[in-house]
């Protein structure tokens, strides 16, 4: 069943507590619609950055409440299709990101974009349309919509694009999903502390994975499988990332750590999400013609 959601519902943070504002089922596809990551304050580049209300900003459509999803499963989103709006708007500031130590005031700076490029100072720049807080309610407190975690957030990370299909674990019944925070680029740290910021839609199926048993959030295309992991360091991040994929092709292969760790060491790849959240994000990313090499899939 095809179902709509709109703007009308928005959370800040992702927590149990929410009531759902939209119930669909395992099998079922929806369309999402997203306020940008300022839910659309920014209308100009003459707007009072300062004056904005900082309390709205990374707002993510939902909750929805998916039947048949319980805890210790793992939700299954397919990202169908990614739409993007026609101007996006990114931000630097004082304290912001990796140069906020240089800046000494905030400054916005509208993007238009159109025929497929992002037009930044007349410079066209190609597009990479990308999700960057979707998620799931966390079985504790609730976690701010600007902050990434197990449960998924904003993880900022440029591969949850269109075909791409991730994976959660479930800690509260329905998983209580929402997404938002679209990009229409964005690189790889995000290190202003904004990618192209813009509003969207995002068309998603649901589906459930029973005793699959992941602890972060999971990522794959058609060219790889990736385990995302956040962290307060980069250094713990990819500690936790690289360990739980090397465990789970182990549990999957019957390989040794020792082999795992050899072969991750040879195809392998750890890259960075973002570097500018409170915690920050990475992804180790293994190609998928191992799967076939293996004779068994990773996840799903």
């Amino acid at each position: 069943m095809m179902h709509t959601l709109s703007t009308d519902s928005v959370i800040y943070d992702f927590n149990k507590a929410h009531a759902p504002v939209k119930k669909v089922k395992v099998g079922d596809t929806i369309e999402i619609s997203t306020y940008d990551c300022f839910e659309n304050q920014i209308q100009s580049e003459d707007t009072e950055i300062t004056g904005i209300d900082w309390n709205r900003v990374n707002p993510a459509t939902g909750p929805i409440y998916i039947e048949g999803v319980e805890p210790g499963d793992v939700l299954k989103v397919k990202i169908e299709k990614l739409e993007i709006g026609d101007r996006g708007v990114m931000v630097v500031g004082p304290d912001l990101g990796v140069m906020g130590h240089r800046l000494e005031e905030m400054k916005a700076k509208m993007i238009p974009i159109k025929d497929g490029k992002a037009v930044f100072n007349e410079i066209e720049l190609p597009l990479n349309p990308m999700i960057g807080v979707i998620g799931v309610a966390p079985e504790g407190e609730g976690v701010s919509c600007g902050t990434p975690g197990a449960h998924g957030g904003n993880m900022d990370n440029k591969m949850v694009t269109e075909g791409a299909t991730l994976y959660f674990p479930v800690a509260v019944e329905g998983a209580l999903f929402g997404l938002g925070d679209f990009h229409a680029a964005m690189g790889d740290g995000e290190v202003s502390v904004s990618g192209i910021e813009v509003e969207g839609k995002a068309t998603v199926t649901f589906e459930v994975v029973k005793d699959e048993g992941i602890t972060q959030p999971m990522l794959e295309n058609d060219e790889v499988v990736t385990q995302i992991a956040s962290a307060e360091t980069l250094d713990e991040a990819v500690k936790v990332a690289t360990e739980l994929m090397i465990n789970r092709i182990c549990r999957k292969t019957g390989m040794s750590v020792s082999d795992v760790t050899m072969l991750m060491s040879a195809v392998g790849q750890v890259e960075v999400c973002q570097v500018v959240d409170p915690l920050v994000t990475v992804r180790f990313v293994v190609p998928k013609w191992l799967e076939e090499k293996f004779g068994v899939r990773l996840i799903g």
